[in-house]
């Protein structure tokens, strides 16, 4: 009976430790939203550029509705809005490929970075006084930095990300890098056909630098290969590796040649920003667990990737 306690004990222990961190990284998460939402409102709003993506089509119906239609709003930039309606119902239709802790985490940041682009005052003039370059330049490393974080903590701001995502589960050969080129074109063919040639060239440099800064920050295609040598014979880590990462295990039995003594060997394949997560789980069943771990493996063969 004692025992049994004692296990309900380390459960809710577990359980409240999980809380706690993923609670801890959807706030990292929110602060990249709000980095992000900045670097438009603060840096590319008022040099009169349109970031890519989702989001630089949400910034073209908002000038067409304010500029061209003359809807009546002032002191409010409707972007971010627009912006929301367009992810949900994508979000929506993606849910069960993206899972769960994801897709709520990403609701969450979407929900963010809508409010903080709503209420970010837009200044009148660049901070930089009139230098269109500069403001180009840090717009988009703050808005690449506030993406990669939320990447890097199993979020997303949305967009073209999440439709990359459904588009690979119908055809394989398509990749996220593909869809942000293609999607970026027909954007910044729009913006031709709009605006000028500088707002154009521009925007260019808006989305190399943020492409840059993003896979600085979130490097989600660096496979990591990890071997955990555990004495543990516990079926609950295995299990919550698999139920929370959705990645494989192979489990070998082993054995120390100094000791003697029998051991378990998992063998997992894992993307980069997944290593804090996987090491998360481990230490919590096993802290002496011997974990290894080699970077920027090739893989052949059916192997997951995700955003």
């Amino acid at each position: 009976m004692e025992k049994t306690k004692e296990e309900k004990r380390g459960q809710f222990q577990r359980l409240e430790g999980e809380i706690a961190e993923e609670s801890k990284r959807l706030a990292i998460a929110i602060g990249g939203a709000a980095i992000y939402s900045a670097g438009v409102n603060l840096f590319i709003v008022p040099a009169g550029l349109y970031s890519g993506g989702i989001m630089g089509f949400a910034q073209i119906v908002r000038t067409i509705l304010v500029s061209y239609l003359h809807l009546p709003i002032q002191n409010f930039d409707i972007a971010g809005l627009i912006y929301y309606a367009i992810n949900i119902p994508v979000l929506l239709l993606g849910m069960k490929d993206i899972g769960k802790q994801f897709f709520v985490k990403t609701i969450c940041c979407l929900t963010a970075v809508t409010i903080f682009l709503s209420f970010i005052p837009i200044p009148t003039e660049t901070l930089l006084h009139n230098d269109i370059l500069g403001s180009t330049v840090i717009g988009a490393l703050m808005c690449g930095f506030g993406m990669g974080t939320a990447l890097r903590m199993g979020a997303s701001l949305g967009g073209t990300d999440i439709i990359a995502l459904l588009l690979i589960k119908w055809k394989k050969n398509i990749s996220v890098s593909k869809v942000n080129i293609i999607t970026n074109a027909v954007l910044y063919g729009i913006c031709l056909f709009l605006f000028d040639v500088s707002t154009v060239i521009y925007s260019l440099i808006y989305a190399a630098v943020s492409a840059f800064a993003v896979d600085h920050e979130h490097s989600q295609n660096i496979n990591v290969e990890v071997r955990i040598i555990t004495k543990l014979d516990d079926m609950e880590l295995e299990q919550e590796i698999l139920q929370k990462m959705d990645r494989g295990i192979t489990r070998l039995e082993s054995t120390g040649v100094y000791t003697n003594e029998k051991s378990n060997m998992l063998y997992i394949l894992v993307s980069k920003y997944e290593v804090g997560q996987l090491k998360n789980i481990v230490l919590k069943y096993d802290p002496h667990a011997f974990i290894v771990m080699n970077e920027g493996v090739t893989v052949i063969g059916h192997y997951k990737k995700k955003l």
